[in-house]
């Protein structure tokens, strides 16, 4: 099983994503409109002891993954957590390109030409399974070489596939990123007591579940009590996402009460700059060590 680190650094200040505030939103994304400006927080977070990049498949993470593998010394112990799909990419592509050529433009560089005619057959057939492993690969591409320990499902289909119905969906992902890419399967949702509900169901033991976890209850479907009931009392591997409701709650308030939870194994955070990087852990550390039951240890 792997062990999840206490903090994972997120990609959201990086391509301008804040739902609070859109003109904070635009401001990040004028401020990190180069490759090197996200490398140079990632490095200020590297340095402070956070070694797992928990990042979306946008196009522009491909340039700092291909940075990373160029510079593998001093990444040795770097890792990135993959979350799929990026849905605007693939909304764009379909737009400019129809869905066959959006595929074929997508393809892993390994066994172009099965993964072709896997692709064909499977949308000639509405074979669910087939043009899902596809697209995983598809997304897996840009991290060919680098340590992805843990592949995430975004909401944006997690949310989907439950409201739809295609749980079966959902255990596709977790088989084929098990066996392909000897990693584990991690879900992120909005609403986390359904979804572990529907795990349960499909006999995924002890998944790793992102969800939004906050004193304010911003984007909790099914409410505060709800997710602390299930955080306390099932059987998963929580990891707290949105636990500042994009800056609506002060960072020591946020994160005391994200730290009183038990059982939460990584917190998710953005950050712009190393201040923010150094003072976030430095709480989380704090915290952590008054919790009341046992917690990984902050990264030293």
């Amino acid at each position: 099983m792997t062990v999840l680190p206490r903090l994972l650094f997120g990609d959201n200040q990086f391509f301008g994503v804040n739902h609070m505030s859109e003109e904070r939103a635009r401001a990040q994304a004028m401020r990190f409109s180069t490759t090197r400006s996200m490398i140079d927080v990632l490095e200020a977070a590297y340095d402070e002891g956070i070694r797992a990049f928990m990042c979306t498949t946008h196009e522009r993470i491909a340039e700092i993954c291909q940075h990373v593998r160029e510079h593998p010394a001093q990444y040795a112990d770097f890792q990135f957590y993959p979350c799929m799909p990026y849905g605007v990419k693939y909304a764009n592509a379909v737009t400019e390109h129809g869905l066959i050529g959006a595929l074929k433009r997508f393809l892993p560089t390994e066994g172009v030409l099965g993964a072709l005619v896997k692709g064909g057959f499977a949308v000639a057939t509405r074979d669910v399974k087939g043009i899902g492993e596809l697209l995983i690969d598809a997304e897996m591409k840009m991290f060919h070489g680098l340590n992805t320990p843990v592949i995430f499902l975004q909401n944006l289909v997690t949310d989907l596939l439950l409201g739809l119905g295609m749980h079966e969906a959902l255990r596709i992902f977790a088989e084929h990123v098990r066996r392909r890419y000897q990693a584990e399967p991690g879900y992120i949702t909005m609403n986390l007591p359904r979804l572990l509900d529907v795990l349960d169901a499909l006999g995924l033991d002890n998944p790793i579940v992102c969800a939004n976890i906050n004193k304010a209850g911003f984007r909790m479907c099914g409410g505060i009590a709800a997710y602390e009931k299930a955080i306390a009392t099932r059987r998963f591997q929580p990891i707290a996402m949105s636990v500042m409701a994009s800056g609506a709650i002060p960072p020591r308030e946020a994160l005391e009460y994200v730290c009183a939870q038990p059982n939460i194994r990584s917190i998710v955070f953005g950050a712009s700059g190393r201040a923010n990087i150094r003072e976030t852990r430095a709480l989380v550390q704090e915290l952590s060590r008054r919790a009341p039951h046992p917690l990984q240890a902050v990264a030293a």
